[in-house]
C-alpha cells in the first residue's frame, strides 16, 4: 500500500479524479480525520471536506503503482 496527498478542491478536479482511477482494478481509500471513503465514489468524495489536502492510500502492487502516481500527478501535493 502507497499513500499520497492530493487535492480535490473543484467539482471538476473530482470528476476527472474519479474517471482517472477507475481505469484502475485496484481499490483505492480517500481518508479525511476519521472518515475513510471508497476513492472511486465520486457521492462519498462530497461527503468530504475538500478544502483541505486528503491522503489516498492506494491498494497496489508495486508494478504498476508507477503508472497510478503518473496517473494522479495532476492531483498531488
Amino acid at each position: 500500500m502507497k499513500t499520497v496527498q492530493i487535492s480535490l478542491n473543484s467539482i471538476d478536479k473530482v470528476k476527472s479524479f474519479v474517471n482517472d482511477i477507475t481505469k484502475f482494478d485496484f481499490d483505492f481509500d480517500l481518508v479525511s480525520g476519521r472518515y475513510v471513503i471508497d476513492a472511486k465514489s465520486i457521492m462519498g468524495i462530497f461527503s468530504l471536506d475538500l478544502s483541505k489536502p486528503i491522503d489516498l492510500n492506494i491498494h497496489a502492487n508495486e508494478g504498476p503503482l508507477d503508472t497510478i502516481l503518473e496517473t494522479l500527478k495532476p492531483y498531488m501535493i
